[in-house]
């Protein structure tokens, strides 16, 4: 796939380079990040270069892309958001932000522009984007539930995050679905 960024002129979405190490490891090291992802603890600078190497480039070669979060056009790294291959026409989103942008709508904007490059023809042309989070990741799940995210219940021990099984929540949009706020999520 070619690399595709995308932008709504408040955030922009690029692929993370060797230029942005630095700034993930000091994004990683957020407890809140590692709360509810399940990146090493701890993270350090070989962490990161492995992801570019094994989830980054391979994304983007596999119609799977994973773009770094900026608030600005050649902005440092503030974020992350992927999109993981689940089988025919379908991926699955994940994404973390930084603690000092957090609470500004930011990130329902980048879940936005990634759903409409996701479900467009000329973008991914996906029938479905799935999303999972650990039970009590009400952040996310918030982000999700205004992007036209439906809730699909609960998998108990339905992940593993670092070693340790774990209840997750579990939702999904399809191509079919409007954009905006959904009811009947867990309070």
């Amino acid at each position: 796939m070619y690399e595709h960024p995308l932008t709504d002129g408040t955030v922009w979405l690029t692929r993370p380079t060797g230029a942005d190490i630095d700034r993930i490891v000091e994004c990683c090291q957020d407890p809140e990040v590692q709360r509810w992802t399940s990146i090493p603890v701890p993270y350090a600078r070989a962490d990161a270069e492995n992801f570019l190497d094994r989830s980054v480039a391979p994304g983007w070669a596999d119609n799977a892309p994973v773009w770094a979060i900026r608030t600005a056009a050649e902005g440092r790294v503030d974020g992350m958001v992927g999109l993981v291959d689940r089988g025919v026409r379908t991926r699955e989103i994940g994404f973390w932000l930084a603690p000092e942008i957090r609470g500004r709508g930011l990130m329902s904007r980048v879940i936005r522009l990634v759903c409409e490059f996701g479900f467009a023809p000329e973008g991914l042309g996906l029938a479905r984007i799935t999303w999972r989070a650990v039970v009590g990741n009400y952040p996310s799940a918030a982000a999700v539930r205004r992007n036209g995210f439906h809730y699909e219940g609960l998998a108990r021990s339905g992940g593993v995050q670092r070693g340790v099984r774990v209840d997750e929540w579990m939702g999904a949009r399809l191509a079919t679905d409007p954009p905006g706020p959904v009811d009947g999520w867990p309070q």
